[in-house]
């Protein structure tokens, strides 16, 4: 695995962007929507509604990613 960002495409509402993230957490965002039931562009549209307007997406989905991991398992 590699610790430098990769470039992948999303679609966010119909509107095609680009983020960039390391491979860790292209897996973890992956897994976590694979559990949710959701594609990965549906949970990236859903981070992207509720995100600060100054902080970006790759910034917003890192965060998302840690929370979901520090949650306390059941």
């Amino acid at each position: 695995m590699s610790g430098r960002p990769v470039k992948r495409s999303l679609t966010l509402r119909g509107h095609r962007t680009s983020v960039s993230l390391e491979d860790a957490f292209w897996t973890a965002f992956r897994n976590i929507a694979k559990a949710r039931g959701i594609a990965i562009n549906e949970l990236a549209a859903e981070i992207d509604a509720t995100r600060d307007v100054e902080t970006g997406l790759a910034s917003a989905i890192r965060v998302f990613i840690l929370a979901e991991v520090q949650k306390p398992k059941a």
